[in-house]
């Protein structure tokens, strides 16, 4: 396993390169939680995200004729970027394959940070595969995305500047996919500060770390499936679940919602734009996942910031929709004058202002003297949402909330 000089050496090596990200207290989610909360904004890194520094490790050690051969590795999109930048600072060729279906965003800075791009696979996994292909048929040398000893070390040096910035922090929450991250700040905090805690947490979707830690054995799924895009892998890496075993307290998970609420939350409160993997470690902390005291120090680690725009519309819906402040609902009336203004009046007097309105009078799902209504509602929290709805079930409209 790595220990803590493996990161102090990787300091130095990737100082260069990536930034001392920033680690701000923040007011807003400490009087939410009780916690003294404080961000580690790994969102200010750059490309985005957290990987470069683990991706500038590993190039930065890598024998000569590995260099001089290029490599190749897979990735759902930051690690590419990550060692796209990176090598093309030192010199190297890179390949990298990507999900067929990543998002647009990372694919383009992948390329513009001056990386060959290939869009093959379902997930990392799959593309995974592809790349040990390329690995095979080129001579590349494969860069391992987590499972790898010094990028394990580059990014455990976010740990070091928690370490740095906050002596006394309690604890670090830390988001999980491959296990890389968590592995390489574990063995930072714990090598310098023993009594501080490491939570991981992983979405539900793609939760193989803590089933893999009650067997006992590392857990591969057929699938994963999460908005949390950058830590949708099947499994574990292989050298980072020991490190987890070792080093880690606590293994939780949280839901695509709770993801949602964070994410949201955080651009508008927070004004801080993270991806869902990067909002993972604060819904734990927002939904308890795990138990803390009051005023106990925790730095969630806010790993990365690039979010696919398409996505983020969907994932503030969702979490608009979470919170109460955004209510979609079909209902039915009849087909005739005035019928929808009588809708329309129940709505304004419950304080509902609408976003968007769809009216079928042509849907086979209702009758031939009825029209479908879609409505798209801005409301106040959870209260406003039931009051709408029973305001108009009362006035005898049929209601299906939708989102």
């Amino acid at each position: 396993m790595i220990e803590l000089a493996d990161v102090l050496e990787a300091r130095d090596r990737v100082a260069e390169t990536s930034r001392h990200t920033p680690l701000e207290y923040s007011h807003t989610f400490s009087a939410m939680t009780g916690a003294d909360v404080h961000l580690k904004q790994e969102t200010f890194q750059r490309t985005g995200a957290f990987k470069i520094r683990g991706a500038t490790n590993r190039i930065a050690t890598l024998p000569e004729a590995d260099r001089e051969a290029g490599v190749v590795t897979a990735s759902a999109g930051n690690h590419a970027q990550g060692v796209a930048l990176a090598a093309t600072r030192s010199g190297v060729d890179a390949k990298i394959v990507m999900p067929a279906d990543a998002p647009i965003a990372k694919v383009k800075a992948t390329r513009a940070y001056g990386a060959e791009v290939v869009l093959d696979g379902a997930d990392y996994d799959a593309a995974a595969e592809r790349a040990h292909e390329i690995e095979r048929a080129e001579g590349r040398y494969y860069l391992h995305a987590f499972d790898d000893p010094m990028v394990m070390a580059g990014q455990g040096t976010i740990g070091l500047e928690i370490l740095e910035d906050l002596p006394g922090v309690d604890t670090v929450v830390v988001p999980i996919g491959g296990g890389g991250l968590i592995a390489g700040v574990a063995t930072a905090i714990v090598g310098k500060k023993p009594e501080a805690r490491v939570v991981g947490v992983q979405a539900e979707g793609a939760a193989t770390a803590a089933e893999s830690l009650r067997r006992g054995e590392r857990v591969v799924l057929e699938s994963v499936h999460t908005i949390a895009d950058g830590i949708a892998t099947r499994s574990v890496g292989e050298e980072t679940f020991p490190v987890i075993q070792d080093r880690v307290d606590e293994v939780v998970t949280v839901s695509d919602d709770d993801v949602a609420v964070a994410l949201t939350t955080l651009l508008e409160r927070g004004k801080t734009l993270v991806e869902g993997a990067g909002a993972v470690p604060l819904a734990a902390l927002l939904e308890e996942r795990f138990a803390f005291a009051p005023e106990e120090t925790v730095v969630p680690v806010l790993s990365g910031g690039n979010i696919d725009m398409n996505m983020l519309t969907t994932v503030v819906v969702r979490g608009l929709a979470e919170t109460g402040r955004y209510l979609r609902l079909r209902t039915v009336l009849q087909d005739r004058p005035g019928a929808l203004e009588g809708l329309v009046t129940v709505l304004a007097a419950e304080g509902a202002n609408i976003y968007a309105i769809q009216h079928d009078r042509t849907s086979r799902d209702v009758a031939m003297d009825d029209a479908e209504v879609e409505l798209d509602l801005e409301t106040r929290g959870p209260d406003h949402v039931e009051d709408v709805v029973a305001a108009l079930e009362e006035a005898g409209y049929p209601v299906d909330v939708m989102v």
